[in-house]
């Protein structure tokens, strides 16, 4: 069972006296470790599969981690059985099944960040996107510290937070009387029914009786908390191992906080710490140099990362005179070193602090013919005026569906307006059922007047119209196909004028060309597909199609192309070889709050520092470091200077400069190669 496991990981795997911390240093294993302890306890330890929870932070990791459960187990259908999850999904199941505890009807709706966007909006009686962005930031961190409205008034440091702490109040009210939640609800209601029912906590107790917490250093003070209350209460035995590596907590921004793990010390006196220093995944070169760097960092814990890969290749440190200089640079090298190597595409990855930087690499890549694909970019269906569309084909498809109710029914504009909405949330609330069912329920006139209920009945009316027609399929039932319900449906909205009444001409031009090619594909794909060989499809079966590609997203294979990523979207990836740009001061590490207090600028330093040993340590057989003598902000030339973390790096002379080939620059050693490979052979 346990093959290929190291002492330390064995170790791991086999402790299950009690609570457990595993500290994973970057390409140690910690994967392997989580999955080949999840096959011991139901293998070995009689555990059953449904009484055991896997907790981490992405859908991706989460789906990984289930299939190498299924591989390791004997009967492999067990997996099935497993709570492998985010800890948003798992809070979901809790809510799902704990609703009238919480004060939600069972059908509750999930509000996304752009739904909540336009309450806040409201609330704020702005239009400014930033301010609205601040606020809906601080109202995340206030839910993710399980702060309140007051005290979060409390703590106010000046008049704008003031501010935000008020809309905070509204705001949780408003998603009362909608009968919906948040993101941040999803952790922070369970965490106040555990607080508040005993009875609740010890179904949930009993139901999961082992946890395992992947990347434990990006957890919350509201993620902690719900930890805490799942695995302790009256004569019970803490049994969790906890994963995680304080070097690479790089996520303080959006709450996460590396106090969880000093004080998972305190919490669990008992608690058994196990070191994974041998990494599985970088050559001695890059490990020396992270491991130089992340040893300037006060410690939680001390471990130092080692190797059994070889000494690998120099690092290369490289100044370059411009910020397009080094885009051209980076290419052209990349390039070349891909020759070299008969490399792939996608062993290398291009790594960067801020998604800025990005514009000036991707025209030097398109330049060289460079393949890429970027982390982090937008879905297509991510993209408003599309999630707009879809609203409305969500409302035909499924009528309990709030959130998409309220999205269509408010875009666009209709003389519906807060009041109306919360007035028709508590009366959907009152009676358990939907806000569309609600319009039409006797009662809603005590509750709404008639110039208030008239356009929410005219527009419901147009719903169950269009539903009719939706549910029907053109060559297998009776009436039109798909095409015939968009056309009618685009038409009555009349969303282009719209689009050109709310945004200017560019931006409206740019948003409808999306909305046609998104309802062309529609079309397309209802009419049987390009080449006509598909059955036609419903509206209703377009819809589940479109909410399937948002949840299969990611799983096809990956394209041979270089990888782009921001530092932050890196963490949890590896590549052959690595170039990380922009490594300035200012840009990594980033200039902050220049008003910030003397602990508080040593806190964002210590991140950063983090940061760069992430990048580094993504690397496994080479690393390229450039920074730009100047850099272009605006019209001007800014001097810049190397990041003080190039220097905590610790490299040998040799490692500083590239070594071979000084003479010629990397556009000609390129040509060089290129003319080798072309050689005809001799005969």
């Amino acid at each position: 069972m346990q093959h290929g496991l190291n002492a330390p990981q064995r170790a791991a795997v086999n402790y299950i006296d009690g609570p457990c911390l595993v500290l994973a240093g970057a390409g140690s294993g910690k994967t392997r470790v989580i999955t080949q302890k999840i096959a011991h306890l139901i293998e070995s330890c009689g555990y059953e599969p449904k009484n055991i929870a896997a907790l981490t932070f992405t859908n991706k990791a989460a789906a990984e981690m289930r299939e190498r459960v299924a591989k390791l187990l004997k009967e492999p259908a067990m997996a099935k059985q497993l709570t492998v999850s985010t800890f948003h999904s798992l809070g979901v199941h809790i809510l799902r099944r704990e609703a009238r505890h919480v004060g939600l009807k069972e059908r509750f709706s999930i509000m996304d960040s752009d739904d909540c966007f336009a309450i806040v909006q409201d609330l704020s009686a702005t239009t400014d996107k930033s301010v609205i962005r601040r606020i809906q930031h601080a109202m995340s961190l206030w839910k993710n510290a399980l702060l309140t409205p007051d005290e979060a008034i409390a703590q106010a440091k000046d008049e704008n937070e003031a501010q935000a702490a008020r809309i905070y109040r509204n705001y949780l009210a408003t998603l009362a009387s909608y009968q919906a939640v948040d993101y941040d609800d999803l952790i922070r209601l369970p965490v106040e029914l555990f607080r508040h029912d005993e009875a609740a906590r010890d179904r949930w107790q009993r139901r999961l009786r082992y946890l395992l917490l992947d990347e434990y250093q990006d957890t919350n003070t509201c993620q902690y908390e719900m930890v805490k209350l799942l695995v302790t209460g009256p004569g019970k035995k803490p049994m969790f191992t906890a994963v995680g590596d304080d070097d690479q907590a790089i996520y303080a921004w959006r709450g996460a906080t590396m106090e969880n793990l000093r004080t998972l010390q305190e919490d669990f006196s008992d608690l058994k710490l196990i070191k994974l220093e041998q990494n599985y995944r970088s050559s001695t070169r890059i490990l020396q140099a992270a491991n130089a760097v992340i040893g300037n960092n006060p410690k939680l814990f001390e471990k130092t990362l080692w190797s059994e890969l070889g000494t690998g290749d120099l690092i290369r440190v490289m100044a370059m005179d411009d910020d397009e200089a080094e885009a051209d640079q980076v290419a052209i090298m990349l390039s070349a070193h891909k020759f070299e190597r008969r490399a792939n595409f996608s062993d290398y990855a291009i790594l960067y602090r801020g998604n800025h930087q990005a514009r000036i690499l991707e025209k030097a890549l398109r330049r060289e013919r460079i393949p890429y694909v970027m982390s982090g970019g937008q879905s297509f269906f991510d993209r408003a005026e599309i999630k707009d569309i879809v609203s409305y084909l969500r409302l035909i498809a499924n009528g309990d569906d709030d959130p998409a109710f309220i999205r269509a029914v408010t875009t666009p504009r209709r003389g519906i307006g807060q009041a109306t909405l919360e007035a028709l949330g508590e009366f959907s609330g009152q009676w358990q059922c939907s806000l569309f069912e609600a319009v039409f329920k006797g009662g809603i006139e005590a509750k709404l007047n008639e110039r208030q209920l008239i356009p929410l009945r005219e527009f419901s009316d147009f719903i169950n119209q269009l539903e009719a027609r939706a549910t029907r399929v053109g060559a297998a039932g009776t009436g039109e196909n798909a095409g015939a319900v968009l056309d009618d449906l685009m038409k009555a909205i009349d969303y282009e004028a719209y689009l050109y009444s709310t945004f200017d001409e560019k931006q409206a031009q740019d948003k409808w060309q999306n909305v046609l090619d998104f309802i062309s594909w529609l079309k397309e794909k209802g009419n049987g597909g390009r080449d006509g060989t598909d059955a036609e499809k419903s509206l209703l079966e377009l819809t589940q199609m479109v909410a399937l590609m948002g949840m299969l997203e990611g799983r096809d294979q990956e394209p041979d192309a270089v990888r782009m990523s921001t530092l932050h979207a890196a963490k949890g990836l590896e590549f052959g070889h690595v170039f990380m740009v922009g490594v300035e001061e200012g840009i990594l590490p980033h200039k902050g709050d220049p008003d910030a207090s003397p602990d508080d600028y040593a806190q964002r330093i210590e991140e950063e520092r983090r940061l760069m040993y992430v990048g580094i340590t993504r690397a496994q057989r080479s690393l390229t470091i450039t920074w730009c003598k100047k850099r272009k902000r605006v019209r001007e030339s800014i001097p810049c200077e190397p990041s003080r973390f190039i220097k905590e790096m610790r490299l040998d002379e040799g490692d500083a400069v590239p070594t071979e080939d000084e003479t010629l620059t990397p556009q000609d050693r390129l040509a060089n190669l290129k003319a080798l490979l072309q050689k005809p052979k001799a005969a």
